[in-house]
Formats: structure tokens, sequence, C-alpha cells
């Protein structure tokens, strides 16, 4: 966003390689762009820490529509850009220092992502970026470690509704990123029928996802980290998760019993989940417990911050050109960073 359309905004510096944390940098909004929605995060920036501010989603099903069409139909887009513009008033309402758009898996692939930026930065005031799976990945890890090197091979990963994007981290050397063409939505769409599935259904889903991710870096990890709205909707859904943020394989066939014992619906009503999210959710689980089969680890920590945070970050500290250091961002802050 153009500094003068959010009061009190101040130019961003460019900085170069690490850098010292600011005391306080103020509000900054990330919005995320999504398969199945779009998320606005906001957060006040405190050094290398976040505090929550607000956090606001919209289901529009972008994803589904670069499926069939290859591109965002005018609705999808007039649509998209009404909520981007909602957004911004939001964030003036906070008083934000910075706002960034930035868009996933639907707008790397649609046809017409090009224009849609054009007609968002005409809309809105403020660029929108479409990341790479890597540059995604990496905010991703930046915004679940708060940029602290992992101790041994940490492997993040998100599970979006069209794609899961992955990420190993070590202490003594550079990230590496890639990603899978499945995700809990893609997943749930070409073999789920029945509300709620049936366990030929969730035995398909579950088969679908180790072919999936048979040939992924899983394996050789010392810690799995689950980022997203699918592994912290599934640690909802079984207690003793939402208390520890863990996942194993038990609580995992835990929510396989819950999911497929009543309507997406009633599961939305009972723990608090949108309907949508808790129709995703079979899918999302089976990724999940496939990545997990895969690593070998007994458990995967889940995180709420992720993508979002991780831009909220990069912004602050490394200003107008974040996308250009995400990759050293990653290896942690420097000498300053608390122990």
């Amino acid at each position: 966003m153009d500094e003068a359309s959010i009061p009190g905004a101040a130019a961003p510096g460019v900085s170069r390689g690490r850098r010292a944390a600011p005391a306080d940098s103020g509000v900054g909004v990330a919005v995320a762009i999504g398969s199945t929605s779009v998320h606005f995060t906001a957060a006040r920036v405190r050094g290398h820490r976040l505090e929550p501010v607000a956090d606001e989603s919209v289901l529009l099903g972008l994803g589904a529509v670069v499926d069939r069409e290859g591109r965002l139909a005018s609705a999808a887009r007039d649509r998209l850009v009404t909520e981007l513009q909602r957004y911004v008033a939001r964030a003036r309402e906070l008083g934000a220092r910075d706002l960034t758009f930035v868009g996933t898996e639907p707008l790397r692939r649609a046809s017409d992502a090009g224009s849609v930026a054009r007609s968002i930065l005409a809309e809105t005031g403020s660029a929108l970026h479409v990341l790479s799976h890597e540059e995604e990945a990496f905010l991703s890890l930046l915004g679940a470690t708060g940029g602290e090197r992992p101790r041994g091979t940490l492997l993040l990963v998100d599970i979006g509704g069209g794609s899961t994007d992955y990420v190993r981290a070590r202490a003594d050397g550079a990230p590496a990123a890639g990603g899978v063409r499945l995700g809990a939505a893609r997943l749930t769409d070409a073999v789920v029928r029945s509300d709620p599935p049936s366990r030929a259904e969730i035995d398909a889903l579950l088969e679908h996802a180790r072919v999936a991710v048979a040939g992924g870096p899983f394996q050789g990890v010392d810690e799995l980290v689950l980022v997203g709205g699918t592994a912290s909707n599934l640690a909802r859904i079984v207690p003793v998760a939402r208390r520890d943020r863990r996942l194993t394989p038990r609580r995992l066939r835990i929510a396989f019993a819950r999911l497929a014992a009543a309507p997406a619906a009633a599961i939305a009503e009972r723990y608090g989940i949108r309907t949508e999210r808790a129709r995703l959710l079979p899918g999302g689980a089976a990724i999940v417990e496939a990545v997990l089969e895969r690593s070998g680890l007994p458990a995967a920590r889940v995180s709420e911050a992720g993508l979002r945070e991780g831009v909220i970050l990069a912004v602050a500290h490394a200003g107008a050109g974040w996308r250009s250091q995400i990759r050293e961002l990653t290896r942690g802050w420097g000498d300053d960073r608390p122990a």
C-alpha cells in the first residue's frame, strides 16, 4: 500500500543483510489470498515478536474457480477486490503502518494473474505480490519460528487448499523449499461425495495422500511443524491437541472418527469452525497423517503463526526490499536476538 493511504505510515527503508530489530515497528498487516480463503492478520511488531491485533478471513474458493476455468472469472475477481478494499479500510482503522497483499497457489496458476494484480492496485492502492512456492514456504518458516535457527533439522509443512508447501531448515545451512500440488480442498473435492465421509472415502483420501507425499523430503528430520488453518482446525477437534498443540497418529484417528460421525455443519457448530472448513478437514487430516508417517516422528507440532506473520516480520525488518531478503531473513536475526 502507498504509505499515504494509511494514517501515520512511515516510508520503510531497505536493509542489506541482517539487522537489529526495531523496538516497536507499529502495527503491520498481511493479507494472504489462498485457494479457500482470503485471510487478514494484523499484529504489532515488537522486536522479533508479534502481538496479535486482529485476525479475520472470508471464504472465496478461488482455487476451485481456477481449477474450472484456468483464471479468475469476473465475478470472482470483483468479489476479491471488494474484500480487499474492506481490508484496506480495516487496516486504516487499526492505524497500520504497513499493509501487504500476497497471492499464493490459485494466483500462481491463474492465466490472468497479471490483470488481477493491476485491478487490485488500481482499486486499493496496494500492490499484489504473487509468491513462488519457495517464497511462501520461507515466509511461513519465518512466521512460525520468529527467525530463530532450528536445533537439528526442522521440517515445516503448510497444508493449504490447493497445495502443500514445505521447507527443510537446519541450523548450519540454507533452508530448502518445495511443494506438492495436493491440498485439503483439492483432495477432498476429488474423493469425498458424502457428508459425513464414508470409511471407504477416508481410506481413499489416505491412499491419495500417501502417494502424493511419497517422493517428498519428509524423512530424516528432527522436528515436524504444521502451520495453516488445516492443522489448527484439526487440533480444535481433539481436546488434548488443543491444549498441547501436538498431533499424533492416535489423535488423528480420533479426528477421523469424529469427522466420519457427523455432517460438516454439525462439526462446525460443535468446534467453532466454519462449515466449509469442516468439510475440507478429512482431506487435510489425510495429508497430515501421510506426512507424519513419512517423517517417522511420533508427533507434529501445530503452530498458529505462519505465512502472514512471516510477511509482517519480513516487511518490518527489511522494508521495501523484503522479497529480495526472504532467504536471508530465515537464517536468523543476528546477535541482538533474545536468548
